[in-house]
């Protein structure tokens, strides 16, 4: 009876003890574990570090913590001369997952060779990862993974929005650069999606109010980085995409259908630029002739019908595009990524019911993640891991982040910049990245520092095996291009 007596005493403090915590994230803490990679042919051992790193308000105090993940080789002890990758992932409100355990780090999705979900979930090795050439942090923003506010009196304001976002990650990065001793190392930005409008404001900040210089930025889908392309040109830009959309589902004629995709966006691209824009920017005003000439060549660029594009005045939408192009058929494609077909209650209205491409994603990514972190890096907590955070209202206003990276290129010579697309991405096109790039630099002075990549594939390219190692490749590529020879000076 006593030992019973006993027992219930144990079981109700127990219980007591567990009601009475709360569930929260540490502020400030780390887990360490050792592994190996084998890149290229070669072994090497690394470590990988995973925690949180406080940010902290003006007084001193921690306002909110960012979980992060860093690799780095071990084998390497001349850290001066070993480039730092710092990677995030966009939304905004999105984790660093996706390209975490899809493209640059040690570990990818096991997935198929087209990046489509198999079971059991899981992770893999990744032999194509630019860990054999770069130490690698991969950072969650405020409200994304496990990254949390932890003073309830700190305002979202101070986190959510285009240029608050850029000030508080450059603080966070210049503690995280200082304490794991790596500012005399060459560094290195990159961003996927708004992931791009991240780390171009970045650039700028990280200069201008920290004096840390950057060799490179990379921007992975990227946005419109605050460059206005309203009215004529954003219609027109469309095009472009339709033809690669249209191409891989085989909607296109013949004649164009039978070339080479690069070939055949070339072709696209020169109407859109030389004739198309031209045309739309009269508006109501061009002659009957010339915008019949105009759907005409638009269906014969995007594989649906030459009447659907006059209903829409030559200005076709993307939500309707990615549910007319295969609508006999019975599917929608992928919003940022064409290749994936989905299935609607009907078959008629104007726009898919959901993005195909993004459930198959969640399918893989997510359980991939949260047993990768406990199980590989030892990292156990109770606290919900944030695909998707609440991240809103976010405030867009004053959003000059390209115009932020041309300033950034030109007080910094060493500073270089590559864009990678996926010719299917509807949602960040990759005709969009190319106009964005050309007008990053409208004096043409710094157009050798610019660089674009694209491959037959969506908005993540790297989840499609082939353009996983060219990807990986031309980020290789890049960073090694990106460090100056010794002695070489900053200096135009």
């Amino acid at each position: 009876m006593n030992h019973l007596k006993l027992t219930l005493a144990f079981c109700m403090l127990l219980s007591t003890v567990v009601l009475g915590q709360s569930r929260k994230i540490p502020i400030d803490t780390m887990v360490v574990t050792l592994h190996e990679a084998t890149i290229k042919g070669k072994k090497f051992p690394y470590k990988a570090t995973t925690g949180t790193q406080p940010v902290w308000n003006k007084a001193g105090h921690p306002e909110a913590t960012l979980y992060y993940t860093y690799y780095e080789r071990t084998d390497i002890k001349d850290k001066k001369s070993r480039p730092l990758l710092i990677s995030f992932n966009g939304g905004p409100g999105s984790a660093s997952v996706w390209m975490h355990v899809a493209y640059t780090g040690p570990k990818t999705l096991n997935i198929d060779s087209e990046g489509y979900p198999v079971q059991p979930y899981g992770v893999q090795d990744n032999p194509y990862s630019v860990l054999d050439v770069a130490d690698i942090v991969f950072v969650n923003p405020v409200n994304t993974g496990y990254s949390r506010i932890v003073d309830p009196e700190a305002k979202k304001e101070t986190f959510f929005g285009v240029n608050a976002d850029v000030k508080y990650l450059a603080e966070w990065i210049n503690t995280f650069v200082t304490r794991k001793n790596r500012w005399p190392s060459p560094k290195f930005l990159i961003g996927e999606s708004y992931g791009t409008t991240r780390v171009s404001g970045l650039a700028l900040e990280l200069q201008n109010a920290h004096w840390m210089y950057l060799n490179g930025v990379t921007l992975v889908s990227p946005t419109e980085l605050g460059i206005r392309r309203d009215g004529p040109v954003e219609a027109a830009n469309r095009v472009p995409y339709f033809t690669a959309a249209a191409w891989y589902h085989k909607k296109l004629p013949p004649a164009l259908q039978n070339k080479p995709l690069k070939d055949a966006l070339a072709e696209s691209e020169a109407y859109t630029i030389n004739t198309l824009i031209p045309v739309i920017a009269k508006g109501g005003f061009v002659t009957k002739e010339d915008r019949e000439k105009a759907a005409e060549k638009m269906a014969y660029f995007s594989g649906i019908s030459k009447k659907s594009i006059l209903q829409h005045n030559l200005d076709v939408p993307m939500s309707f595009f990615w549910k007319e192009l295969l609508r006999e058929e019975g599917y929608t494609v992928g919003r940022l990524d064409s290749r994936y077909k989905g299935i609607d209650k009907t078959e008629a209205g104007s726009r898919p019911d959901y993005n195909a491409e993004l459930t198959s994603w969640l399918h893989s990514f997510t359980p991939a993640i949260n047993y990768y972190l406990r199980e590989h890096l030892n990292f156990k907590t109770d606290i919900k891991y944030n695909m998707f955070g609440p991240v809103r209202p976010w405030n867009r206003e004053g959003n000059r982040t390209g115009e932020n990276l041309r300033l950034a290129m030109a007080e910094n010579p060493y500073l270089k910049v590559m864009v990678q697309s996926g010719y299917f991405d509807g949602a960040t096109t990759y005709f969009d990245a190319k106009y964005t790039m050309w007008q990053i630099d409208p004096s043409g002075r710094m157009k050798d520092r610019l660089r674009f990549e694209g491959y037959e594939s969506g908005h993540m390219m790297y989840l499609r095996r082939v353009d996983l190692e060219a990807a990986n490749e031309h980020l290789r590529d890049f960073i090694k291009g990106a460090l100056p020879a010794k002695g070489v000076p900053a200096k135009y």
